[in-house]
């Protein structure tokens, strides 16, 4: 728990803060024996620490990056059990664990390479690749891939897509105290945002999700209180299902009404087979420390999907918690230990299992 504390104590959400929390964790995992080194990619940087030696390659994948939060957000607090703090969830709890479990392997594993990466950006939306991704174009591969996002101790073999777009629409303004000579761009932006959630796309599911998901995260709209807006802007996140096409989904949108459409972020549903070796050999793992441990659909993407954009299996898997990007995020910390066991007890049964790699299988 204490080093989970640590952790939430960075505003990972300012660049002073990713600095200090990298420079913290890298100095954590040389003190636990770990190979550690820094990458710089672009202008930003990352952590890989190594533990143990041939076999199977499985890399631990965790940001230490959080959406912005409430100051007193990054003053943990520990409650009935839980430790609340901005990132607890996601994912500062599962990143500590996995330093932690790394350090329990860094010195007697042999028949596996265990590799930790703590990124500074998977929260981010901006354009252009982030840390993961420039490391994947470098030829970073492994066997397996564990995403420390959160899952209750479940195995994420799947997640929606990710289309988030800006709108623009358009009004007739007027004065207003007669908005009925206007027409108000913010009324029609709400109305024309909630008609998506009737659409054909919106009404799908599949065995591991009951629907879509459909968020109005930004509106912005409107010069002057006294009058009436000719102009408003929605920013909105829309997470489709595995199967569904994001050209359809666009094209359906955009016959709602006279609105211009710009895609600020694309990223394509996460799959991965759930009978794979690796993943149920996670799975096994989970399961005899987490009774209830199953394969499931996650809602939230990650950043798993740049890897199996070129082929690498990768999965999220993360401790119990809830209300993450929420006032009230918080970590069970009876947890942070099962899933520490859980992520030692995966390594040393594959390298006592002698698994093949993906090259010898292919």
């Amino acid at each position: 728990m204490q080093l989970t504390e640590r952790l939430i104590g960075f505003d990972t959400a300012t660049a002073d803060g990713l600095a200090q929390a990298l420079d913290f964790i890298e100095g954590v995992l040389a003190g636990c024996g770990a190979q550690v080194e820094r990458r710089h990619l672009s202008d930003r940087e990352c952590v890989v620490a190594t533990a143990g030696t041939g076999g199977p390659r499985i890399i631990f994948h965790g940001h230490v990056d959080v959406v912005p939060g409430h100051e007193d957000q990054y003053t943990p607090q520990f409650r009935d059990g839980r430790l609340y703090g901005r990132g607890a969830y996601d994912m500062k709890g599962a990143l500590a664990a996995m330093m932690l479990a790394l350090g329990d392997l860094a010195h007697d594993l042999d028949g596996a390479t265990v590799e930790l990466i703590v990124v500074p950006d998977e929260e981010g939306s901006a354009f252009g690749k982030n840390c993961t991704e420039m490391l994947v174009d470098n030829g970073l591969r492994a066997d397996l891939v564990i995403c420390g996002e959160p899952t209750d101790m479940q195995i994420g073999v799947q997640a929606k897509g990710v289309l988030m777009l800006r709108a623009q629409v358009e009004g007739v303004a007027a004065h207003g105290s007669t908005p009925w000579l206007g027409e108000s761009a913010i009324l029609n932006g709400v109305a024309m945002y909630n008609e998506i959630a009737a659409l054909p796309f919106a009404k799908a599911s599949t065995p591991l999700f009951a629907q879509p998901s459909i968020n109005l995260g930004r509106i912005a709209g409107g010069d002057a209180v006294n009058k009436v807006a000719d102009h408003c802007v929605l920013d909105i996140d829309i997470r489709y299902l595995p199967g569904q096409d994001p050209d359809d989904v666009l094209r359906q949108i955009r016959g709602l009404g006279d609105w211009q459409l710009e895609v600020l972020l694309e990223r394509e549903p996460a799959h991965v087979d759930s009978n794979h070796p690796l993943v149920k050999s996670l799975l096994d793992a989970a399961s005899a420390h987490e009774p209830a441990a199953a394969s499931v659909g996650r809602d939230g993407a990650s950043d798993a999907v740049a890897f199996l954009r070129v082929g690498v299996p990768a999965v999220e898997f993360g401790p119990r918690g809830a209300g993450h990007h929420g006032p009230q995020e918080y970590v069970e910390v009876e947890s942070l230990s099962t899933y520490r066991q859980a992520l030692v007890t995966f390594a040393r049964d594959i390298a006592a299992a002698s698994l093949p790699t993906s090259s010898e299988m292919r």
